[in-house]
């Protein structure tokens, strides 16, 4: 038996443009559980974050990374790139 990957998911909600959100961390949960179930994804762990990304060093996401560089999974679900990728930057 092959063994399967293993995700976090991972939601964002910025603090800083209330207005501007499109999704609660309520709803970007719902979803990515949705999608996971649908493709049968294992999911070790959900990361929730309420902070903006406009600064690096978010320490959820860089106990996340942290997470992942022990093993402990192997990718991350999370409801749009943009929840990753704005200043990303991982500050040990």
């Amino acid at each position: 038996m092959q063994n399967q990957m293993r995700y976090f998911l991972y939601a964002r909600k910025s603090t800083d443009e209330p207005d501007r959100q499109i999704l609660s961390i309520e709803a970007q949960l719902a979803e990515l559980r949705e999608y996971a179930a649908k493709q049968n994804l294992i999911i070790v762990k959900e990361f929730i974050e309420s902070k903006t990304a406009k600064e690096p060093g978010r320490e959820i996401f860089n106990d996340m990374i942290a997470a992942m560089e022990q093993g402990a999974a192997q990718g991350i679900v999370a409801w749009h790139p943009d929840r990753l990728a704005r200043n990303s930057v991982y500050v040990q």
